[in-house]
């Protein structure tokens, strides 16, 4: 038989389509909108917290998902915020994502006079991945099982007027000074890098007490390692029903809640930010994953980007207020 020259450049041409056929595409023509290769979750605290144990639970869906290798890289300091610099001037490809709560970046730009990153200029939001509110928790070790206890046991223990908080110049750190000045007793904040740290003194008896958020205390508070006494949340969280609000305790000014969300750097283009927000928001909404979350002590609640940048929006006037009424000035 006698092939033309078009009908063999046809055949060859065919021959190529089919080969390249059941070669497995990158991520990004797999219709994901995301860079192939490994990805990147940094989180701005130690592991062990409950911001990194979430950040991981989350990067194994993805995974499963996405096909892809997605890392944790654990970056502490400056109260959170390293990470968000560090994502400031990584990839614009989009592989390097962050997981925070509001504690390590709304909080930071209201109560620092300089911050490592410009929070609207050099990162972007993806979308929120839920609420969660900020508890106070006392160590098992000094016999106190209520607020109204505390309160007592202060009374004896003036010495130890004080309580630990996961980030300073945050929710967590003016909710216990908050609380001090409803109850007549100051109490002395004390910095540590991050909820791990804090959790294993606060076990250990070293601190009597202690400020974070609920998803890095709760599964320790039902270990019995520590009580938390008082909550922030306005009403009584779905994963903790059990615990009360500080409204419920007389205190009803001092409510208040955070969240938690991904961010990309600003030099991300829109159209990865939206695959971002697509991919997230399938992960986080599955029934399984809203249950874990919860077990955690996050309500999953996703948003669109420009939803998450309006919250933010929200809870920079929000704690703005609380700052003022705290006493505390930007440092």
């Amino acid at each position: 038989m006698t092939f033309s020259v078009d009908r063999r450049k046809t055949m060859k041409l065919a021959s190529a389509a089919a080969a390249a056929a059941i070669v497995p595409a990158p991520s990004w023509a797999q219709g994901t909108g995301l860079p192939s290769g490994n990805l990147k979750i940094l989180v701005g605290y130690p592991p062990g917290g409950g911001t990194d144990v979430m950040a991981r639970i989350i990067a194994e869906k993805l995974k499963e998902r996405l096909g892809n290798t997605v890392l944790i890289e654990n970056k502490p300091g400056a109260s959170g915020t390293l990470a968000g610099a560090l994502l400031r001037d990584g990839p614009a490809d989009g592989s390097v994502i962050m997981y925070v709560a509001s504690a390590g970046t709304a909080a930071q730009k209201v109560s620092k006079k300089v911050m490592l990153y410009d929070l609207e200029k050099d990162i972007t939001p993806i979308t929120q991945s839920g609420t969660l509110c900020t508890v106070y928790a006392v160590s098992s070790t000094i016999g106190v099982r209520t607020f109204a206890e505390y309160v007592e046991w202060l009374k004896k223990n003036r010495s130890r007027a004080n309580f630990g908080t996961t980030a300073m110049g945050s929710s967590t750190h003016f909710f216990g000074v908050e609380i001090g000045q409803a109850i007549g007793i100051p109490l002395e904040p004390i910095a540590y890098k991050g909820a791990g740290p804090l959790i294993a003194d606060v076990s250990a008896g070293h601190a009597a007490a202690a400020c974070g958020g609920l998803t890095d205390f709760l599964t320790h508070h039902r270990a019995d390692k520590m009580r938390i006494i008082a909550v922030s949340a306005h009403k009584r969280m779905l994963a903790a029903p059990d615990l009360p609000t500080i409204g419920e305790l007389g205190y009803p000014k001092l409510s208040i809640e955070s969240y938690y969300g991904f961010f990309a750097s600003a030099k991300v283009a829109p159209a990865v930010i939206d695959a971002w927000n697509r991919e997230l928001r399938a992960v986080l909404e599955t029934p399984d994953m809203r249950q874990r979350m919860l077990t955690l002590g996050l309500e999953v609640k996703t948003t669109t980007p420009k939803e998450f940048f309006d919250i933010q929006s929200r809870y920079i006037a929000m704690f703005t207020r609380s700052m003022k009424a705290a006493g505390y000035e930007p440092d």
